[in-house]
């Protein structure tokens, strides 16, 4: 699956958990957060769309959500269980 169908379906998920998402710049980490009553996602928007993968992939982990599409399990699984970004390198 291409990267960028793989970045649309995981950014439909967050929408449907009925969180916002917002792409915006500086120098921060990504995630999730609560502003006043807002349920929000915010992801750097000068990651590469590997780092915007693994970030909602990593929201949607910690959300754990029921029911989840096949697809989306699949690729939170991929990312996520398999650490890819955070494996120490020997």
């Amino acid at each position: 699956m291409k990267k960028s169908v793989q970045l649309s379906l995981l950014e439909k998920t967050i929408k449907e958990l009925g969180y916002t998402l917002r792409y915006e710049k500086g120098n921060f980490f990504s995630g999730e957060c609560r502003l006043r009553e807002e349920r929000l996602v915010v992801v750097n928007k000068f990651l590469p769309i590997e780092g915007k993968i693994y970030t909602l992939a990593l929201v949607i982990s910690t959300l754990n959500p029921y029911g989840i599409a096949p697809e989306i399990a699949k690729i939170v699984d991929a990312l996520v269980q398999n650490d890819l970004f955070t494996k120490k390198r020997r």
